[in-house]
């Protein structure tokens, strides 16, 4: 029998669950996998082997967790384990009960350092899905020397500096998994979504990982740009001194993110995994300014595009139009081919096989390998050559 795959999915934003996704819908057929997530709607359309064992969140308050209990020091082996809340206890019971009736092959966290160490704990071989960000704490190094192999979902040109080498050993990259995009130009791009094909566009792309992008710095960039058309998809959030220019428009969230990236002739985005990668893929010249986020994710990945030379990376929001034109002018001189070698449309399936092939090995019989076969009696003792007297 071929033993199942567990798989925890975050819920926030959607770059966990189309990766996983992608990536469960590559196993053999014959290869269970059970998704464990605090939403279900979140997942794009998914295998006929694999299905969505719903929990509650591990993060989110509900209303009936114990006061007295809520001030109580977090180990430095943990990040977020309060005390006390009845969600969290269902959760995890739920996982491990799945745990001890299926037999898991393999569980794989996406992303949580508690979870990966629960698995280890019961006995389960997992595999951990590594994010940008200074992880160097104990929880999460932990999480990480107790996985059998680690998946990071971008390209190993990507990689941060001071991670140890038994980790980058053990580490699987999987450039834009979970990111799939059709090849289009420019000019059908702007015919299908009814742009001008003669106008400048500026797309600014804003992550669902957060409040939204601030509506201010984009009315400084675009007032410096008068004949320019500033476009904004996804979340903004407005400030009740922002005054919008004409040439701004704010379109909120789109089905085709893809389709106004390609119809720009420059890009504006945050730093999250998908937004990175669709535009990677795509290829423009680029600014990106990181969101705050847990372990500074966005920041690391941000810094390590700048690095690349695949964006032109921005700590904070232009406060003024100089350092817009200034950003600008530093993201002409980027070499696209630089962003394409970013992406990879096979990185799904190649991250399934890798998986698979941890989940069956991980279960095989050791090979021992044997010694040499000794030398024939005859020789093993052969008399010395050399003259002795009798």
């Amino acid at each position: 029998m071929t033993r199942p795959i567990g798989y925890f999915v975050h819920h926030q934003g959607r770059g966990h669950a189309e990766r996983a996704a992608a990536i469960v819908n590559a196993l053999p057929a014959d290869r269970r996998v059970v998704l464990f997530s605090a939403r279900a709607d979140i997942f794009p359309s998914l295998a006929s082997n694999v299905t969505i064992r719903t929990i509650p969140s591990l993060f989110e308050v509900t209303g009936d967790e114990p006061i007295g209990l809520a001030n109580v020091r977090t180990p430095s082996s943990l990040h977020c384990a309060p005390l006390g809340w009845k969600s969290i206890t269902h959760a995890v019971a739920t996982i491990a009960t799945w745990f001890d009736a299926a037999r898991p092959a393999l569980f794989v966290t996406d992303v949580s350092a508690e979870l990966a160490l629960l698995a280890r704990i019961a006995s389960v071989p997992c595999v951990s899905v590594l994010q940008h960000g200074d992880r160097s704490d104990a929880g999460h190094m932990a999480a990480y020397e107790s996985a059998l192999g680690i998946l990071a979902p971008y390209s190993a040109a990507l990689e941060q500096p001071g991670r140890p080498d038994w980790m980058l050993a053990k580490t699987h990259y999987a450039p834009g998994v979970g990111v799939e995009i059709d090849s289009i130009d420019r000019s059908a791009a702007r015919t299908a979504l009814g742009l001008r094909h003669d106008a400048e566009i500026v797309v600014v792309v804003a992550g669902g990982g957060g409040n939204g992008t601030p509506a201010t710095p984009l009315t400084l960039g675009a007032r410096a740009e008068p004949d320019t058309l500033w476009l904004t998809i996804g979340a903004v959030e407005q400030e009740w001194h922002a005054t919008a220019p004409g040439n701004l428009r704010h379109l909120g969230w789109v089905d085709t993110p893809a389709l106004y990236i390609a119809a720009a002739d420059r890009v504006v985005s945050s730093a999250g995994n998908t937004t990175v990668h669709m535009i990677a893929a795509i290829g423009r010249p680029w600014i990106v300014v990181p969101e705050w986020r847990y372990f500074d994710e966005q920041l690391w990945k941000a810094r390590t595009l700048d690095q690349a030379g695949a964006a032109t990376m921005l700590e904070h929001w232009p406060s003024h139009a100089g350092a817009w034109m200034d950003a600008w002018t530093r993201a002409a001189t980027l070499d696209l081919s630089r962003q394409h070698a970013l992406y990879a449309a096979d990185a799904a399936q190649n991250a399934a096989s890798w998986l698979a092939k941890i989940a069956d090995d991980a279960w095989a019989q050791p090979v021992v390998a044997l010694p040499p076969d000794p030398a024939p009696a005859s020789t093993q003792f052969a008399p010395s050559t050399h003259n002795a007297k009798a």
